[in-house]
């Protein structure tokens, strides 16, 4: 098999929707038993002894789609609205639901697409 070049993988992860990435990254986890999360995360809890005064307030949050409701279609509209999803994979995402819509976005964007989502008749909670 041919070996293909940095470029030739990101054109490849160009045509890819996020889903598809997801998965690959999921795939890619799995066979080679090791892990995308940054290892910052150990980093950002500061010594041991320290107890946190106040929270920080979050930045990034993640919006689940819990359940789609009784509207289906105007859902899974909201979905391709808020995403660069093809019909098929909106009507998988939400058939498959509880499902991250949206990772790491900022809490307008999140509050946003959760009032879109939920004024279309789904359930969605932000994490």
């Amino acid at each position: 098999m041919a070996k293909l070049s940095n470029e030739e993988l990101l054109a490849a992860f160009e045509g890819m929707t996020l889903l598809e990435v997801s998965e690959f990254v999921k795939l890619f986890e799995e066979k080679f038993d090791v892990t995308a999360a940054a290892p910052v995360a150990v980093v950002a809890a500061g010594p041991a002894g320290a107890a946190p005064d106040a929270e920080e307030e979050k930045d990034e949050f993640d919006v689940i789609l819990e359940g789609a409701g009784d509207k289906k279609i105007q859902v899974i509209k909201e979905v391709r609205g808020l995403t660069s999803l093809g019909l098929k994979e909106a009507k998988d995402l939400v058939d498959n639901a509880p499902k991250a819509l949206l990772e790491g976005v900022n809490k307008e964007a999140a509050e946003k697409a959760k009032a879109a989502l939920e004024g279309a008749g789904a359930t969605v909670t932000l994490k």
